[in-house]
């Protein structure tokens, strides 16, 4: 026992190292990880104490308990089932599917990420890009909602930006659950995405234990009271219009309240709009091409964000006009199931997507669009800014942004930008169209265009 033995120095090292690993994982590791979770349990109550909405227990749980009481469900259980049935492959190896695609949904929440880093970020980006406003927003409404129902935000999806701005807004109520695609799952993207509480999703996916996984998942979360946030377009607007709402996620959601007793969900709609959408002419490209793949080069932007920061560095740098969001009155399953009783999941996305469009805010760009591609020929900047006031007052229902209060000054905002990025041209006749760019004219003007339709209905 007490006799010396040689081995190679390497071996000596292998040995201590893994001696090192071993105390870290059984003694280290566990003490430490318990030290930062009282810190985090401590830190999440007392910021408990100032949101509107707590953060609920659910989205706190570590994200491997989370991935495992998706994967032992005995709904999924059942889809495992099924699945190795249906592909003639053993149970174990279905099962491993879907763990690893829950281990691709479940998101790993960090308060210190969404409210330490995420938030500040967040208002940061937005203020440096856009003069944001926030439109209408029903303080009563949305304090009188239960509050033990758990509260979506159904928005249009009009930018990338959409995420962030929300995000800020709603930052005083709760911490909010997205549903982000396929871009996001980029590392080191992915990570923080995961932290901040969003959750991925495969838009195209039609594998059908994939979807039982994912329903399963949105059904717990919503169980559980996360405050979510989903896009009933199910992708951003090609064409700046509204579209109809994919039902996927919303079915998820209502099927899961099919019992007697279950948790309320109250969906909150969230309308934005923009004076520039740092993603329009790809998005319009895609939409001439008929599909919806996005040529976002890195190169690209790579490049904006060089000009950006050497306009802010040459002291050249403008905001690209307002950003605005709108929230309005809320809408209770319960209730609507009551009101609608023959009424499915159809018909209550399709009231969804009404209430958001009601509250799509009107900006100085998207209004001088309309009122170009309306106009005769060329058209004075005098004509413009009556006709941009007329059209105003036929629109009481809508929030209308109006800079300063003053309509002369809106129509000047929106000519700005818009010659600005080379949309119109000033010639002795007026202010004209430049022709290639009209389909980005008509993006715009496209996302008040269905405010109109309800006023001549």
């Amino acid at each position: 026992m007490t006799k010396s033995i040689e081995m190679p120095i390497w071996v000596l090292v292998l040995l201590v190292g893994f001696a090192a690993v071993t105390f870290a994982s059984h003694f280290l590791f566990p003490s430490v990880r318990w030290f930062f979770r009282r810190r985090m349990e401590k830190a999440v109550a007392k910021l408990n104490e100032k949101l509107e909405r707590p953060i609920e227990p659910f989205k706190l749980a570590r994200r491997y308990d989370m991935i495992q009481r998706v994967i032992y469900d005995p709904v999924i259980s059942q889809a495992v089932a099924e699945h190795a049935q249906a592909e003639g492959i053993p149970e174990n190896v279905a099962f491993e599917q879907a763990k690893r695609y829950a281990r691709e949904i479940v998101p790993g929440f960090s308060a210190t990420a969404y409210f330490g880093v995420a938030i500040r970020f967040a208002k940061f980006l937005s203020r440096s890009l856009y003069r944001v406003r926030l439109g209408h927003f029903s303080e009563d409404a949305l304090s009188g909602v239960d509050k033990d129902a758990t509260v979506i935000f159904v928005m249009n999806h009009r930018s990338n930006m959409d995420y962030v701005l929300v995000t800020w807004l709603a930052a005083e109520r709760s911490a909010l659950s997205y549903a982000v695609g396929e871009w996001a799952q980029v590392w080191p993207l992915s990570r923080l995405i995961k932290a901040m509480g969003a959750y991925f999703i495969r838009r195209k996916s039609r594998n059908d234990l994939y979807r039982r996984v994912l329903e399963r998942y949105v059904q717990l979360a919503t169980d559980g009271g996360v405050t979510q946030a989903i896009f009933p377009e199910g992708g951003l607007s090609l064409d700046g219009a509204l579209a109809p709402p994919k039902l996927g996620l919303l079915k998820y959601v209502v099927d899961g309240r099919a019992d007697e007793g279950a948790r309320d969900v109250v969906f909150v709609p969230v309308a934005l709009n923009y004076d520039r959408v740092l993603e329009d002419r790809i998005l319009v490209a895609a939409g001439q091409k008929g599909d919806r793949r996005f040529r976002a080069r890195i190169s690209v932007v790579t490049g904006f964000v060089l000009k950006q920061i050497w306009l802010r560095i040459s002291g050249q740098y403008h905001r690209h006009g307002y950003a605005a969001v709108s929230f309005g009155a809320p809408v209770s399953l319960s209730e609507f199931r009551r009101a609608n009783p023959t009424g499915g999941v159809k018909a209550l996305g399709r009231l969804l997507m009404h209430r958001i469009g009601q509250e799509v805010p009107v900006l100085p760009v998207p209004l001088a669009a309309r009122v170009l591609l309306q106009a005769d020929g060329p058209i004075s900047e005098e004509a413009l800014n009556t006709e941009m006031a007329a059209v105003m007052g036929t629109l009481p229902e809508a929030h209308i942004h109006v800079p300063r209060s003053d309509h002369g000054y809106s129509a000047e905002v929106g000519l700005r930008i818009l010659r600005k990025r080379g949309f119109v041209t000033t010639t002795d006749k007026g202010i004209e169209i430049v022709e290639h760019e009209r389909p980005l004219l008509e993006y715009y003007a496209a996302t008040i265009a269905h405010l109109f339709c309800e006023c001549s209905d």
